[in-house]
């Protein structure tokens, strides 16, 4: 099988910090962003709102965004209402009301769920008068544009305090040293602008999951039984969703010490409804599709090491994960450490992939040794057989994705 040159996606999220009365960062907000010098969104919505949590939490990483502070994410009302899940746990972000939203019954019961599930809400860019009044009982932060208010209008929007005295107010948008003077004086908890920070965007790069294995997997994923089993078997058959599943576990996992060995654990421990809220956003944000080629060459390596380690008694299903980040690394040209050190990894695979020590290892090895002809013994027929093994069920996986 011929080896092509990848077509890979590199990811955008802007980050703009928020800092408390100490001056320290309290939190960021995570902004959508298309391109790395882009200054603001050219789309907007659930697009923006979908790339945003997929890139954040699923190829980014959250920790290296945010280093464990709190994120702020602009939800459109498809989020508030239930339409579209909010997949990551609630300590992972607070959720802003953006002012474009319209309250109504229905929207105020949407966001009072997700207040019972445990997320904190924020109402952005507030306004009195708008009829966000109504979530003023369920959000913990108001947001207050001083660029698009006047100093009157600030000190009405500060006054519902009396009432509400549970709410954190935001100055946002301070754009000059005499905003942030008056934001201070004014008694606000938290601020933000241009005349604190600027927006960062962080970039990374990453493989599209197909959207044909979505499709395929989303509906898998609606029948109520659902086997646990099938979900692995097409989550393994495409290297982005595997990354991005581990990466999900890995955000998941934060403040424990759980670490994964197989793709076939990460899934177990995310669960079917979890799964399918991630791969409901890949289908909305992701405007890509890795190609069939380098999708099954990523298959034969890490079907290969399965096979390899089944052989000599191991774990197939670590050895699989571990042959498939190894491939994946390489096709994203990143080193195999940095992609390994995102991921919850148990020792024995972190270890073969980093230091190439351990039964893992070794497997690695060969089918490296194997695949760039400098094995001591190419010939060897028991590895050419598995070869072939790896490269027909790699033919019939990619061409049952096409045909689903």
């Amino acid at each position: 099988m011929s080896h092509v040159i990848p077509e890979v996606t590199d990811v955008h999220v802007g980050r703009q910090a928020i800092y408390d009365r100490q001056g320290d960062v309290a939190a960021y907000e995570l902004l959508f962003r298309n391109a790395p010098g882009a200054r603001s969104a050219t789309n907007g919505g659930v697009l923006a709102t979908s790339q945003v949590m997929v890139a954040a939490f699923t190829t980014v990483g959250l920790d290296d965004l945010a280093g464990g502070r709190r994120c702020f994410i602009n939800l459109t009302a498809d989020f508030l209402l239930g339409e579209l899940p909010v997949p990551f746990a609630p300590e992972h972000a607070v959720l802003e009301v953006l002012e474009t939203v319209d309250v109504d019954d229905r929207l105020v019961a949407g966001v009072a769920a997700l207040v019972e599930r445990g997320y904190v809400i924020a109402l952005d860019d507030f306004v009195s008068g708008s009829g966000h009044e109504r979530l003023f009982e369920l959000a913990s932060y108001v947001k207050v544009d001083f660029l698009g208010t006047t100093a009157a209008q600030r000190q009405a929007i500060l006054d519902v305090r009396k009432a509400h005295p549970h709410l954190r107010f935001v100055a946002e948008r301070l754009e000059t040293p005499a905003d942030v003077t008056e934001a201070h004086e004014r008694g606000y908890d938290l601020f933000q602008g241009y005349a604190l920070s600027r927006p960062a965007v962080v970039t990374a790069r990453t493989l599209s999951a197909s959207r044909l294995r979505c499709v395929h997997l989303l509906g898998l994923l609606m029948a109520p039984d659902v086997g646990l089993d099938r979900v692995v078997s097409i989550v393994s058959s495409d290297p982005a969703l595997s990354y991005r599943m581990l990466q999900a576990v890995n955000t998941a996992a934060t403040g424990t010490a759980h670490r994964v060995s197989s793709v076939h654990e990460a899934v177990v421990m995310l669960g079917t409804a979890q799964i399918r809220d991630w791969v409901t956003l890949m289908l909305i944000g992701d405007l890509t599709e890795a190609g069939e080629e380098q999708t099954a060459d990523i298959l034969v390596h890490a079907q290969l090491c399965r096979l390899i380690a089944e052989s000599g008694g191991l774990s197939g299903d670590e050895a699989f994960t571990a042959g498939l980040l190894d491939a994946v690394a390489g096709l994203l040209g990143l080193p195999v450490d940095t992609l390994a050190a995102k991921l919850p990894l148990a020792a024995m695979v972190r270890d073969a992939l980093l230091h190439g020590t351990g039964p893992l290892g070794d497997v690695l090895a060969a089918v490296n040794a194997h695949e760039h002809g400098t094995a001591a013994d190419v010939t060897n027929d028991d590895v050419l057989f598995q070869q072939l093994a790896a490269l027909a069920w790699a033919t019939r996986t990619v061409q049952a994705i096409r045909s689903n």
